[in-house]
């Protein structure tokens, strides 16, 4: 049996975003919260920065917005992150 935890989730969103495979980042983001894992401030940082990658600045938004409705608070590197991909979007 393999325990997991956010550490090793965040691990695996973070290798996805750096292939861009924004499905398989999501699949893992919806996988951990099934198993009772909620995302951290790093979790949210690297998916961000995966939405920022594939140019999905709206849903970049929406999980900043998500942050603070779960009480995780954003760090530099959410903002800087969120900033990125508006500025790939062009917003």
């Amino acid at each position: 049996e393999i325990h997991t935890n956010v550490g090793i989730y965040n691990a695996a969103i973070n290798a996805c975003g750096k292939a861009t495979q924004c499905l398989s980042a999501w699949q893992l983001w919806n996988e951990m919260q099934l198993y009772g894992i909620y995302p951290n401030v790093i979790t949210y940082n690297t998916t961000i920065s995966t939405c920022e990658k594939v140019g999905q600045w709206r849903k970049a938004l929406q999980l900043l917005d998500e942050m603070q409705q779960y009480d995780v608070h954003p760090d530099v590197v959410t903002y800087n992150a969120a900033i990125s991909a508006c500025g790939k979007g062009e917003q």
